[in-house]
């Protein structure tokens, strides 16, 4: 797995500086993805601390290339993007921050196609200065 280039010039179109789940689909180029129960989204039913919730995302799509992670509900939902070579694995684990209860979704590129999975997870006690 090879974490993705992130560059100065970027870093506007990467998504991350996106306010709503729609504008960092539509920065990714993924506001179109289909829903897909080949993708799981792994997480706690209910998180203690939403400042480090522990959150897996796996993909049994072929070539798989893509995967991301977004909070739904928090300021800037995406949260994570990862960048997989071909012949790996797809699967990622990460810990995300939540300020609340919210859905987590896992975005996935395969084979020139965005997918997509969520779980709703919540929060007791927010992260995101919640």
């Amino acid at each position: 797995m090879q974490p993705t280039d992130v560059l100065a010039a970027d870093w506007k179109s990467s998504g991350f500086d996106a306010k709503s789940l729609q504008e960092a689909l539509a920065a990714l180029g993924a506001d179109k993805a289909a829903i897909s129960t080949d993708i799981a989204v792994n997480g706690p039913d209910i998180a203690e601390n939403g400042a480090v919730v522990p959150v897996s995302v796996s993909s049994n799509v072929p070539n798989t290339e893509f995967m991301a992670i977004l909070v739904e509900k928090n300021p800037t939902p995406l949260s994570a993007t990862m960048t997989l070579p071909a012949g790996t694995e797809a699967n990622v684990s990460t810990r995300v921050k939540m300020g609340g209860t919210s859905n987590v979704h896992a975005l996935v590129k395969a084979n020139g196609k965005w997918l997509i999975a969520s779980k709703e997870i919540k929060v007791t006690l927010g992260g995101c200065g919640g």
